[in-house]
């Protein structure tokens, strides 16, 4: 019986969950620590925060390939059915999340007339034409979601502590380092 995720599975999501942290954070001062909206910093840490979320899409992609054929570990017997069924639904839910914030993300940008860059080396098909009505929808899903998706990740912290420290089971020891 497998107990551990491989090492591609933990850096994925390690990686994944270092730069949806940060990209988060950046959305999140900017849109609420910047005094004004003619603030010259702010075009610049737009640019980052889409630079940087955009490697999302493409590491979401290897994740799922990655996770369709390398399967999870089992979950402890020690968890109740409908717990494993929590847990399994929960996991999906950050699936969708994790790759619905950067589509609407580009949907957002591309609506306003803004590209889509990746690592500052190039930028994503422009795939809709610039579009107000789209922006006026696409931008508060993309709020939203950002939200929902920081207290689904703090659910999950708080999910894996428990784990470790009240049922002192392995499921965060499957994912962390040796």
């Amino acid at each position: 019986m497998q107990t551990s995720y491989t090492l591609t599975a933990k850096i994925l999501h390690w990686l994944m969950a270092a730069i949806f942290i940060f990209v988060w954070y950046v959305g999140f001062y900017t849109n609420h620590f910047i005094a004004s909206d003619t603030d010259p910093s702010i075009p610049t840490l737009i640019g980052l925060h889409k630079n940087i979320a955009t490697t999302i899409i493409f590491l979401f992609c290897i994740r799922l390939f990655w996770r369709y054929t390398h399967p999870a570990p089992e979950l402890p017997d020690t968890m109740s059915k409908s717990m494993k069924r929590i847990a399994h639904i929960a996991h999906i839910l950050l699936y969708v999340v994790l790759i619905a914030m950067p589509i609407t993300g580009c949907l957002f940008s591309w609506s306003a007339n803004h590209h889509v860059p990746v690592l500052y080396l190039f930028n994503l098909p422009d795939l809709i034409q610039a579009n107000p009505k789209l922006e006026d929808i696409v931008a508060p899903i993309h709020i939203y979601l950002s939200w929902i998706v920081a207290i689904m990740i703090v659910g999950h912290i708080a999910a894996a502590l428990k784990h470790r420290f009240i049922d002192k089971d392995n499921v965060l020891k499957s994912m962390m380092f040796k």
